[in-house]
């Protein structure tokens, strides 16, 4: 089954497939694509996809192109007949912040140069 889930930042959505791929969903064109590629993955035209949805075949064409002024609950309802549902929760997959290497002791490195000199 694939998955689309929202994270609360509301920046962050991730569509995932049956192996569990991850993309980030940040714009309409995104969640676009992951429209068009489930709908290639399931082997359906843009026709099929669109009769199963009850929508026109144009609608699937701009869907699929990022246009952002499409009706929510027809997004909603291809999803569905994509098996890719819609899911909203707390962002506990980001990964760890990477600060950088670890803050060296100058002192000490100066000391141990003085040691290495006596």
């Amino acid at each position: 089954m694939a998955c689309l889930i929202a994270f609360a930042d509301n920046r962050n959505l991730l569509a995932y497939d049956d192996i569990r791929i991850l993309m980030k969903i940040r714009t309409p064109l995104d969640i676009g694509l992951a429209i068009r590629d489930r709908r290639r993955k399931l082997k359906l035209s843009q026709a099929a996809l669109a009769r199963k949805a009850g929508v026109g075949r144009q609608w699937i064409v701009a869907v699929e192109h990022g246009k952002s002024r499409v009706e929510l609950g027809l997004v909603l309802r291809t999803l569905s007949v994509l098996d890719l549902p819609l899911m909203i929760g707390p962002d506990d997959r980001r990964p760890a912040v990477d600060n950088g290497p670890d803050p060296v002791d100058i002192d000490a490195v100066v000391n141990a140069a003085r040691d290495d000199r006596t």
